[in-house]
């Protein structure tokens, strides 16, 4: 064990500057992944997305209860809208986790999504990463969607758990959004309120149209009670098992490092284009460009060939 995973393994300030070190970028990033990678791949990566108001931060309250009741440590990486003039997060909701904040087998971290598509920051991943090899048994992503876009966080995750609510147009959501395609399971939270079960029927009507081999379970909570946590816990467990027992656990990783790695390669490239792009063969590239007697296909590619 490296000297920095044991730190991080025991001193909170250390893994909290280093997940600040990760989510900034840079040499000093790179330093900290290539020393801590031995030490990852032990922790349950859950994912819980859903729409505003569905009650995500306290069904993510009530699954830190379950799991620290068994002797887990958790951790919780908050993901939030950033602010489009200042890039700072929304980060009120986290007042309700508050309660956690001197259990010292319990962190919690917020981060912004930085526009990033899907709400997924760069550096979730690698937040994710340090977590790990902090020893945290459970580390829960929790960020902002509809369905639609929310695909990064299936990649992020073993396990993506989708939270839908009454009384958001169900029946055109659960279609329209392909919400299916991102859950492994669906959660129907306010289960209490008029509609829920409505809104049960629809999904189950959707999977009869899905060809995987794994069918998302449907679980009715009500968060504010406690009510269904229980059976959440047992259908993740569930969906972990057959993903072990099937050896999908595997081609789902590489399949997750095999995108992420595209999109790491995908920001190196366009970080060296724009420099190329500020020298002054860049500008007059531009004036090419603008007097029309060079194409943007032809530009692309010559600036791609400078890097090879």
């Amino acid at each position: 064990m490296s000297e920095l995973v044991e730190r991080l393994r025991h001193e909170r300030l250390t893994l909290t500057r280093t997940i600040s070190m990760v989510e900034n970028g840079g040499a000093g990033a790179a330093n900290v992944l290539r020393e801590i990678t031995p030490a990852t791949g032990h922790a349950r990566v859950l994912g819980i997305t859903g729409p505003p108001g569905a009650g995500k931060s306290t069904l993510v309250n009530q699954l830190i209860h379950f799991y620290r009741g068994q002797g887990k440590q958790v951790a919780i990486v908050a993901v939030d809208p950033s602010s489009s003039i200042s890039g700072g997060a929304v980060l009120g909701d986290r007042i309700r986790m508050q309660e956690f904040y001197g259990d010292s087998g319990v962190f919690i971290r917020s981060m912004a999504s930085r526009g990033q598509v899907g709400g997924l920051s760069a550096a979730t991943n690698d937040a994710v990463r340090v977590l790990d090899a902090a020893g945290f048994d459970v580390v829960i992503i929790e960020t902002v969607g509809a369905g639609q876009d929310e695909v990064s966080i299936a990649r992020a995750a073993q396990t993506t758990i989708l939270v839908e609510v009454p009384g958001l147009g169900d029946d055109v959501q659960s279609i329209k959004a392909g919400i299916l395609e991102i859950a492994d399971v669906l959660v129907v939270n306010k289960g209490d309120v008029p509609g829920a079960d409505k809104l049960i029927t629809y999904l189950k009507t959707m999977l009869t149209y899905s060809h995987y081999d794994w069918k998302p379970p449907i679980v009715k909570t009500v968060a504010v009670e406690g009510k269904g946590i229980d059976e959440l816990a047992a259908q993740i467990d569930k969906h972990f098992a057959y993903l072990e027992q099937s050896g999908k656990l595997t081609d789902r990783t590489r399949a997750a490092l095999h995108d992420e790695l595209i999109e790491r390669v995908k920001l190196e490239l366009a970080a060296r284009i724009a420099a190329q792009l500020n020298t002054a063969a860049g500008a007059a590239m531009l004036d090419e460009l603008v007097s029309r007697e060079l194409d943007v296909a032809t530009a692309a590619r010559r600036l791609v060939e400078g890097l090879c």
